[in-house]
């Protein structure tokens, strides 16, 4: 590639590169925080989504930046696992579940409403540091950043390492109504490890979101897919063996791949700022993604606003990646089942311990009784293979 090939230089003080989770949340805390107006921003993409094509859930004991979009949440939920059974009362935390549908309307109507925003639709095929240049690659053309802030949320596919494990959890949900009125809208299902666990570790979660309907959605930590036929067998049996629907319709789906994987994501690279997933915003041992971005969105504007260096965000602690890793290399080698990890961690620890350690905001005291909880060996040995 050389420069004689470059067809335009963009002229913006900020580039955001992926229109999801990440990229969408840190544009519109920089918009609502008016400290933005005189900044010409620029948010690249391969389209618009307008269906509800996920859906995010996460606990936080007060009302956050997109609270107003929080389309049902709970403060009771149920757990199934090995042995155990309880209704975890998560007071003062809340679950909370955000549809995709409405995150993605009300962020591009609100963006709409500045015009210092400039929307690019096409495929974002790369994003280089070439002689000092940050060069955009959309569909067929190429651009030079300039001297743009680069915020990129595409995650890139690189070739393993040989210390490299990835676990995916793989999910497919239905949004199911009944003719019997039989969910109870004040609890929803965190965990049910009751499922047959014929395909590796699997559990489901219930959504309640009227007394006839909720979504029911199954989910897998595997290091392989399953056919799309074979997600629609778990749902149904699960359906038919407890929920107890009778008839029920099927009124919308959704479906995805979350990577679990102990890979170092870094920050800044290469003139780049990474964020969300790319950016190590995954929690590698759970899969949760939506608070941690929330919570590195609003580092970078408040940096931004004060005139901080981006570079000066720091990392969540190291102790945090060595419990992740420890826990990862136990779920791809299946050394010890998920369903009796999980049990075991709420069944023998307070609830809101174990909420503060998986959100990563846990004491120290917390964590020592976490992990004198957990079975000693199987932790023991994988604590040392999955971080020496």
């Amino acid at each position: 590639m050389s420069f004689s090939l470059l067809t335009d230089q963009l002229k913006y003080d900020i580039i955001i590169a992926g229109a999801g989770c990440s990229g969408l949340s840190l544009l519109l805390r920089m918009l609502k925080s008016d400290k933005f107006h005189d900044k010409k921003i620029l948010l690249i993409d391969r389209d618009q989504v307008k269906t509800n094509d996920r859906t995010w859930c996460f606990w936080e004991q007060s009302p956050g930046f997109f609270e107003h979009l929080v389309y049902r949440q709970w403060s009771h939920l149920g757990f199934y696992g090995e042995r155990y059974e309880a209704t975890l009362d998560i007071s003062p935390y809340s679950y909370k579940m955000i549809r995709g549908v409405d995150f993605y309307a009300w962020c591009f109507a609100e963006i709409n409403k500045y015009p210092q925003v400039d929307k690019l639709f096409g495929d974002i095929r790369g994003i280089e540091k070439i002689n000092e240049k940050i060069i955009i690659t959309v569909g067929d053309r190429q651009f030079d950043a300039g001297n743009a802030i680069v915020f990129n949320s595409i995650l890139k596919e690189d070739k393993p390492s040989k210390r490299e494990i990835t676990v995916l959890q793989h999910f497919k949900g239905w949004v199911i109504e009944t003719d019997k009125t039989i969910f109870n809208p004040s609890r929803a299902t965190l965990m049910d490890f009751r499922v047959d666990q014929q395909y590796g570790t699997g559990f489901v979660y219930v959504l309640p979101l009227k007394e006839h309907a909720a979504l029911v959605e199954y989910t897998l930590f595997t290091p392989s897919l399953l056919r799309d036929q074979q997600y629609d067998e778990m749902l149904n049996s699960y359906i038919n063996q407890y929920i107890n629907a009778g008839s029920f319709r099927v009124t919308e789906h959704e479906s995805g791949v979350i990577p679990m994987t102990n890979r170092v994501f870094p920050f800044y690279e290469n003139g780049v700022y990474h964020i969300g997933t790319a950016g190590g915003q995954t929690k590698a041992s759970t899969g949760y993604t939506f608070r941690f971005i929330q919570k590195q969105s609003a580092e970078i504007v408040d940096a931004l606003i004060n005139g901080k260096s981006l570079t000066g965000i720091r990392p969540e602690p190291a102790r945090f990646r060595f419990y992740d890793n420890t826990l990862l290399h136990i779920l791809y080698h299946n050394s010890l089942p998920a369903k009796t990890i999980f049990s075991t961690l709420f069944r023998k620890n307070e609830v809101k311990r174990v909420l503060r350690f998986l959100d990563n905001e846990s004491s120290c005291k917390d964590e020592w009784k976490i992990i004198s909880s957990l079975p000693t060996w199987p932790f023991l040995r994988a604590a040392v293979a999955g971080n020496f």
